[in-house]
């Protein structure tokens, strides 16, 4: 059958044409090219990664934020979406009085006979696991296992489960994974090759070989990865010749602007290939960052009965020109949070386990409720704070708030907050002439620096901070439209290298009282995060 008006030739030609183009489109969705690290920005460390079919998952530290040890799935290992948490519950995840970098570290996800499984450590309960049938919700009651260290991971063989720990050195033992009962006495199997902390051990079988792969040198400039097999679990294992088989630390990488690599875990593609996430940081600003350790990606080439190779050298880069599975974007994350949900979005954290009925999502409708407590950012307890994660360099982030019933001193507003002894604030605070003002505050180890101080008519204001490589500004404005700039100051006095610690800045939202007897609430109406240059 032809077209009216058209000849069968011309008609033929263009279904060819057509069928061309689609033939194209396909082979060139099938066989992309090229991503950007890291492929999770911001504080998501440790990262580990299982495979099921053709859907990938993957889980991060989370330290003393609740909930505990953020879920991410992706179809193509570049383009990640955040599904939920593994500890949702105080019953799962103890974090009262936690010291700041403390709670929980370098978790490890398995997938087993229909069951996710997370093993982690609290550092103040223990090693433990939890698991789940559906990662994207609830996950168990904790099984402790009696076995020390930190960095803890699972290997499944032959319906049998070892727990790996790293302590005096990497250290297995059987366990009945129902129970979390040692079945073995536990056995040190390598020590590394020589460097300080060898630590994030995962074991692979691959041509009959059992392959441990771990990290040495510290989760700084010195970080490296490891690795070394064995014929048998409990070895004795023969480490790789060209160890270490990826870091940073020699002279092809001492420009490059991904720092402090390490803690990875492999895992092979429904396609065949072979991949490892891992940590690095990004240093912005006279070798500081803010951001945390941030998760990457690399491919692998791992040949039969031979070493695996990273990314053909050993290093990474932002661009990675490499051949990808077929991309599989996902849902952008909505820069704007209205706050008229019954819940707080999953981006969202606590400071240790939250007094909930300091939270409303509903005395006010459209609104985020907090309502002041006498635990001040300083303290490591459980301060009225909800934040998310700095995710990007250059930034900017708007809230407008109005604090009511406030006593003298009560305040609230927005923070930059790395630790109890790290901290930037903006705020809204009630004079002792029961007026408002406008207070810019830096809080720095045992200098505690009111940088700005002005009254305010209004009892609704906007605040702002914006971030780029070298400082944070400060802005406010009554109208929403025109913002006044405050202050600004350097970003190093919240880095890691400043503090110490293993954490990323959080963008929060607080309110505090220095009485027991306040009524005093703040209420959010919105909260705008962008970044790059979209303000």
């Amino acid at each position: 059958m032809r077209l009216q008006g058209e000849s069968g030739n011309v008609f033929y030609i263009k279904k060819i044409i057509v069928l061309l183009v689609c033939v194209l489109g396909f082979y060139n969705y099938s066989n992309a090219q090229g991503y950007k690290n890291p492929v999770i920005s911001g504080f998501h460390p440790d990262p580990s990664v299982c495979r099921v079919g053709d859907d990938y998952y993957l889980v991060t530290s989370s330290f003393e934020y609740f909930p505990g040890v953020p879920v991410f799935h992706s179809k193509d290992l570049i383009n990640w979406e955040k599904i939920g948490h593994c500890l949702t519950r105080p019953s799962q995840l103890k974090l009262d009085k936690c010291p700041p970098s403390a709670g929980i570290y370098a978790p490890t996800i398995r997938y087993n006979e229909g069951l996710f499984y997370m093993v982690t450590t609290n550092v103040s309960t223990g090693n433990f696991y939890v698991y789940t049938d559906n990662p994207a919700g609830e996950w168990s009651e904790p099984v402790y296992v009696d076995q020390g260290g930190i960095d803890p991971t699972l290997y499944f063989e032959d319906g049998k489960c070892y727990f790996v720990s790293n302590g005096k050195g990497i250290t297995i033992s059987e366990i009945d994974v129902k129970t979390g009962k040692k079945l073995t006495e536990s056995r040190i199997v390598w020590n590394g090759t020589g460097g300080r902390y060898p630590e994030s051990p995962h074991i692979y079988k691959k041509d009959g070989w059992y392959y441990l792969l771990i990290s040495e040198g510290g989760t700084e400039y010195g970080h490296k990865m490891t690795i070394a097999r064995s014929k048998s679990l409990y070895g004795p294992y023969e480490s790789n010749p060209s160890n270490p088989i990826f870091t940073h630390i020699n002279e092809n990488a001492q420009n490059n602007p991904i720092q402090g690599t390490g803690h990875g875990d492999f895992v092979q593609a429904h396609d065949g290939s072979w991949w490892i996430v891992f940590l690095g940081f990004r240093p912005q600003s006279l070798l500081h960052h803010v951001l945390g350790r941030e998760t990457f990606l690399a491919p692998v080439r791992w040949d039969a009965n031979a070493w695996p190779v990273i990314n053909g050298n050993g290093t990474v880069n932002i661009d990675m020109n490499v051949p990808t599975l077929p991309l599989k974007p996902v849902k952008e994350q909505a820069l704007a949070t209205n706050f008229d949900e019954v819940k707080l979005g999953i981006d969202w954290n606590y400071l240790r386990n939250p007094f909930m009925n300091n939270y409303s999502l509903t005395e006010k409708k459209g609104s985020l409720r907090l309502k002041a407590s006498p635990v001040s950012l300083d303290a490591a307890d459980s301060p009225t704070f909800v934040g998310r994660r700095q995710e990007h360099i250059d930034f900017s982030a708007t809230t407008v708030l109005s604090l009511n019933y406030a006593m003298q001193d009560d305040e609230a507003g927005m923070t930059m907050y790395y630790s109890t002894q790290a901290h930037y604030d903006i705020f809204l605070k009630k004079s002792e002439k029961g007026k408002r003002k406008l207070v810019v505050r830096y809080k720095m180890g045992i200098l505690n620096h009111t940088a700005y101080e002005v009254e305010i008519p209004d009892d609704k204001i906007y605040l702002k901070v914006k971030g780029d490589k070298d400082f944070y500004s400060f802005y406010y404005s009554t109208d929403g439209k025109k913002f006044n700039f405050l202050n600004k100051i350097n970003v190093w006095y919240l880095s890691s290298e400043t503090n110490g610690g293993f954490t990323g800045v959080y963008i929060g939202l607080y309110a505090a009282s220095q009485s027991k007897n306040t009524k005093g609430y703040a209420d959010f109406d919105t909260f705008t995060y962008k970044p790059g240059n979209l303000d």
